[in-house]
């Protein structure tokens, strides 16, 4: 008799369909009474509490295939993905934390061989004009930006972005105040330059000049250590990747390109300096170096040999010293061609 009259638990279907209406409730906000509200609220949270327990499983069993299939086509249905982002900064904490583990776990969940979130955004694109511009508010960044790098797992989604003005944006959310959102959005932005391979180097080919152009004044340039440090391990990264190799002999044949590499060279912080001579190796590897860069790099090459020679790693490392071996090398012999000459400067910061 005990359980007699126990609910019946509601299937996956059911469970999505209570989430939607609730989440309906919350964002048409017409319940005047705040009882009603709290309770209505209260719901909500234990009905995306239950959605995480359906896709993670309850600690003790793992989830159903069965059922997150149930669960995954139901809600990639109606418009509940959409009210669930747009209702995030109206939940608590938890809900919250709840409802981006939800989303996270859904982004990889194939029903029938098919991945239905990347069928979903494809044909939603406008989501990331939701999630992206969030960056500017402070209370919900962080949750937004965890969101927008799992939509951005999908190419269709990452082009999106990368085509878009949001890229241009992104800079200066790199550049806000808070640590804890700057590294967010350096993190987003990381991921939409390496994820996709063939998508960053036809993005890359397309926007080189306002691209590069801005990644030096705002990123390598900038006055902040961790975007600094940040944006040269990222360049090298892009660099190095075989699918961007015409975009790095590009850049790498730019004299502009070099004397930002040159000042970071004698950044105050070790680890920059480290970082940046794997982007600067690049630049006297290249065997078609353009007449100014060789003028500058004999006309610079006592600084730069002393600073070469005095740059060292913490812990010893054979493929560091055989690469700065190579490079000092490179340097040493270098001759100019003709009348070329280059700009010889206290701190290897080039004139114009």
């Amino acid at each position: 008799m005990k359980g007699l009259f126990k609910s019946k638990p509601r299937t996956p279907v059911e469970l999505v369909q209570q989430t939607r209406e609730l989440l309906n409730f919350a964002h048409l906000n017409k319940e005047t009474r705040e009882r009603k509200r709290e309770e209505k609220m209260s719901e909500l949270s234990k009905s995306i509490l239950e959605m995480r327990t359906v896709l993670f499983g309850n600690g003790q069993s793992e989830p159903s295939s069965d059922a997150c299939a149930q669960l995954t086509q139901e809600f990639f249905k109606e418009d509940t993905f959409r009210l669930l982002i747009i209702c995030l900064p109206k939940l608590d904490l938890g809900a919250r934390q709840n409802a981006t583990h939800v989303i996270a776990n859904l982004q990889r969940q194939r029903v029938n061989g098919r991945l239905m979130a990347s069928e979903f955004l494809e044909n939603n694109l406008d989501f990331m004009d939701i999630l992206l511009p969030r960056y500017v508010d402070g209370d919900i960044a962080l949750t937004y930006g965890a969101i927008s790098r799992e939509c951005i797992r999908h190419q269709s989604v990452a082009r999106y972005v990368l085509e878009s003005e949001h890229m241009k944006k992104i800079f200066s959310y790199i550049q806000i105040p808070n640590f804890d959102i700057s590294s967010d959005a350096q993190a987003t932005f990381k991921e939409l330059l390496t994820r996709h391979k063939s998508t960053v180097a036809e993005f890359l080919s397309k926007n080189y000049e306002w691209f590069f152009q801005e990644y030096n004044s705002q990123l390598l340039e900038s006055s902040n250590y961790i975007t600094r440090r940040h944006a040269i391990k990222l360049l090298g990264d892009m660099l190095l990747e075989r699918s961007n190799a015409n975009v790095m002999i590009r850049y790498v044949s730019s004299l502009e390109n070099m004397r930002v590499l040159m000042n970071l060279l004698r950044d105050s912080k070790k680890t920059i300096q480290l970082e940046t001579f794997h982007v600067f190796k690049l630049f006297v590897a290249n065997q078609n170096k353009p007449p100014e860069i060789i003028g500058v790099l004999v006309t610079n090459r006592s600084k730069l040999l002393r600073l070469l020679g005095d740059l060292k790693t913490e812990k010893e490392n054979e493929q560091f010293e055989a690469d700065k071996a190579q490079v000092i090398q490179e340097i040493a012999s270098l001759k100019i061609k003709g009348d070329q000459s280059g700009v010889e400067s206290e701190d290897c910061e080039l004139e114009s």
